[in-house]
């Protein structure tokens, strides 16, 4: 049986980018089945390796994070790294880069200058702030562009503190803008006879983008959005409730309807009658009167009887997951949502496999992080032509 075509069979990336936002799109376009290689500083490697939880001195996010990817090692920071860098994108597609442009710009490695040896490369820089601003050039991470986004500012309980995700959500925004972006350019330059070119993003705006609502409430209303814990209510009853054995359910009632069948399960037919209770802008002025109505009734059952009670009356209702029931319920165990990689360092691991189902050109697994310059022959050798010698030499310098 012939092996399926892959998406982007045909198409080498180099990673150069540490930590999560960066190879994180690599991860993405390795495995709609582009070659991913992974370039990391010799000794040290990519931080993300030692990152969380660790597993007999693996990190199991980088296990997860670097999947489908070749390991090299080559120190960016000498003249003899850079020129082999270059030979090395000779032979790629896409350059992920996130380095400080002060860093790129001493180094040699600009993306402009990239782009300029390399015509037809497309070289994506993902840093904390983005290009031609005065922060440009600043340190930034995940939790800085939580802050600066304004999500921190709509997370928590009202009149709390602000809240920051205890997981990588602003990289992972990122990277998701940022693996569609070069897809456009890959499309522009193969489609249309276009060139390479780079492509700039940060950790800020495409996290903002999705709270744009309060922007766009303070530009043209002059109100801003304060913290309403899990509440919204335009769609009240809207929120999570514990349950009498304190299990947490979640409601959404985003249309009337909605918020009809949820008055009904909870023996309140009065609200399913009254325009005042079920429209959104009745919704909204009664929201402190209807999420305790719900609450309270919830508050009464166990569980599973609540949740029961408003599945059967066509409410949409789930239960808050932790990593446990995740992992073992029916519908995702169906749909293959996580997947077992037998790893040659850790044995079997479930990892999420990709989120993306292609009929023709499926997404897939092939394999979790390697060790630290694990193709290093495979790569310099098979690839680039050096023989064993001159990677020797390679190696006895420091290079890689």
């Amino acid at each position: 049986m012939s092996e399926q075509p892959s998406a982007l069979g045909g198409i080498r990336v180099v990673d150069a980018a540490t930590l999560v936002a960066g190879p994180m799109v690599a991860t993405h376009l390795g495995e709609l089945g582009a070659e991913v290689v992974k370039v990391e500083q010799p000794g040290s490697g990519d931080p993300l390796r030692t990152w969380g939880d660790l597993k007999d001195g693996w990190g199991l996010v980088w296990k997860s994070v670097s999947r489908n990817k070749k390991c090299v090692t080559l120190n960016l920071r000498t003249p003899d790294g850079q020129e082999l860098l270059h030979r090395l994108l000779d032979h790629a597609d896409v350059l992920v880069i996130g380095s400080r442009p002060s860093a790129l710009t001493r180094w040699g490695l600009s993306p402009a200058d990239v782009v300029a040896r390399h015509p037809r490369l497309v070289v994506l820089h993902v840093t904390g702030y983005g290009a031609g601003g005065p922060h440009s050039d600043r340190p930034g991470y995940g939790t800085l562009a939580e802050a600066m986004s304004g999500f921190a500012h709509l997370v928590g309980e009202p009149g709390g503190t602000p809240s920051l995700p205890p997981f990588m959500l602003a990289d992972g925004v990122a990277s998701l803008a940022a693996t569609h972006a070069v897809l456009a350019a890959l499309y522009h330059r193969d489609v249309h006879g276009g060139t390479g070119q780079v492509v700039d993003v940060n950790l800020i705006e495409p996290l903002a983008r999705l709270i744009e609502s309060a922007t766009l409430a303070y530009d043209q209303l002059g109100t801003s959005p304060v913290r309403s814990g899990s509440r919204f209510d335009a769609s009240a009853p809207r929120n999570c409730y514990r349950s009498e054995d304190g299990g947490w359910l979640a409601l959404s009632s985003a249309s009337p309807r909605m918020a009809q069948r949820v008055f009904t399960v909870v023996g309140r037919p009065d609200l399913a009658a009254d325009p005042d209770y079920y429209e959104p802008a009745g919704r909204a002025a009664h929201g402190d009167e209807i999420d305790k109505v719900v609450a309270d009734w919830v508050a009464g059952q166990a569980l599973a009887d609540a949740l029961a009670a408003f599945e059967a009356g066509g409410c949409a209702v789930a239960r808050v997951y932790d990593a446990e029931a995740l992992l073992d319920d029916p519908h995702l165990t169906a749909r293959g949502t996580f997947t077992a990689v037998d790893d040659p360092d850790l044995g079997p691991i479930r990892v999420q496999a990709p989120t993306a189902r292609l009929s023709a050109t499926p997404a897939t697994v092939r394999g979790l992080g390697r060790a630290l310059g694990a193709d290093n022959d495979d790569v310099y050798g098979d690839l680039l032509g050096l023989d064993a010698t001159h990677r020797a030499a390679l190696r006895a310098d420091g290079t890689i």
